[in-house]
């Protein structure tokens, strides 16, 4: 075991609320789990070596930030800041509650082998608890903040519950500012024909690491529409777990990630089709440049009652260096036989020809590059269904594109 799980695991007992049943469950699971290595299977392309040799502590007192501005979007805000729950909605519309109180969901949704959702149990100081009552739609997002300063450690956690016929949309924004960690775990249970509009944006850079989860449980017929955004790190992980409980849940992931420098940025999605006649739509597409590395594990699970199942996952891959390195593995596992499923992954370099022929047409070589580049994932964004936020998150990926070059 290393170091800092063993002092991880020593902070847990000075944490006592009204989830001390779930964190002694989670504390012991994590007294008995294995510190990940390079022959973990889900830890294989990832070292840990950033979390072993950070400096990053846990902060008594949080600094003063505040999160960046998006125009066009009316929030909810729910801020944490160094791993504190700082500030709530101040008024909250009719049906939408956020509490800190015990939960049957903590801890139930996200599945037990993430060892890092072990560490953000027992760890997480404070757990904001979000239900939507049955029926109602809330049109106002909500965004879930996640600031930390200068070496600090945090570890946020947020439970989400869509009652019956329910919506809402959520926004999570994780930012860094220096050497940081933090862990970042939401739960989400969708209720029968409810809707949920997810976003994670881990646009974390530098020496931050960050690792986190999005965990989701769909009823019979609720629907899932998620993307997330992220950038490298000296470490970024983020797993996600889709699991269909009930008969017609419909889920959608979309993910982007772009890496320049040393950056290491790892997805692992999991999708568990439980119960027959769901969907499931994943497209997942990543740019490396430099000498970063990129893993990306898609797991489909298909189970044997799992009938008239429909689940696709693509994953697309561009290296704009041949340093850089992108390890990918698309999974099906099908215990049924009347289903319809598909996977595939692809990794490509930037067409070199096209990139001359822009230039040769009087495009500059970043211009030429940002083109060819940002048309690749531009499908993705055009994708978001709130308009407002793809329009703000363009000019930070162009940006992003600007310092990233073909080598």
């Amino acid at each position: 075991m290393s170091e800092w799980l063993q002092q991880a695991i020593a902070r847990a007992d000075s944490i006592q609320d009204g989830f001390s049943d779930q964190r002694a469950a989670s504390l012991a699971l994590l007294k008995d789990t294995k510190w990940p290595t390079r022959k973990t299977e889900a830890w294989k392309y990832t070292p840990l070596r950033a979390v072993e040799r950070t400096t990053a502590v846990a902060k008594e007192e949080p600094a003063e930030l505040a999160p960046v501005a998006i125009d066009g979007v009316d929030f909810l805000e729910l801020t944490f800041i160094d791993g504190q729950l700082i500030s709530l909605p101040e008024e909250l519309p009719e049906g939408l509650t956020v509490e800190m109180q015990e939960s049957t969901l903590f801890g139930s949704i996200k599945p037990s082998r993430h060892v890092f959702g072990l560490v953000n149990d027992v760890l997480a100081a404070d757990v904001a608890v979000v239900t939507v009552a049955e029926g109602v739609s809330i049109a106002q997002p909500l965004r879930i903040n996640n600031l930390l300063s200068e070496g600090s450690e945090g570890h946020i956690r947020v439970v989400v519950e869509l009652k019956a016929n329910a919506s809402l949309s959520v926004i999570e924004n994780g930012e860094g500012y220096g050497a940081t960690l933090a862990t970042a775990f939401t739960e989400y249970q969708i209720g029968a024909q409810a809707s949920l509009e997810h976003y994670r944006f881990a646009l974390q850079v530098d020496d931050n690491v960050a690792i986190g989860g999005c965990h989701f449980k769909l009823l019979e017929e609720a629907k899932l529409n998620s993307s997330i955004i992220g950038f490298g790190s000296a470490l970024q992980r983020i797993d996600t777990d889709i699991i269909h409980a009930g008969e017609k849940a419909d889920a959608k992931l979309n993910a982007i990630y772009l890496l320049d420098g040393q950056e290491l940025f790892d997805l692992h999605a999991t999708v568990e089709h439980e119960v027959p006649n769901c969907t499931t739509e994943e497209n997942i597409r990543g740019i490396a440049a430099d000498r970063s590395r990129a893993v990306f594990n898609g797991r489909i699970h298909i189970h044997r009652d799992a009938q008239k199942t429909l689940a696709e996952l693509n994953n697309r891959n561009l290296l704009m260096s041949n340093k850089a390195e992108i390890n990918t593995k698309p999974e099906l596992e099908i215990y049924a036989d009347d289903v319809r499923c598909a996977h595939g992954a692809t990794v490509a370099e930037i067409d070199k020809k096209a990139l001359y022929y822009l230039q040769t047409r009087g495009v500059s070589r970043s211009q030429a590059q940002l083109m060819l580049s940002f048309g690749f994932i531009n499908e993705l964004i055009d994708q978001m269904p709130n308009e407002a936020l793809a329009e703000w998150v363009r000019p930070i990926i162009r940006d992003r594109f600007a310092q990233m070059e073909v080598k």
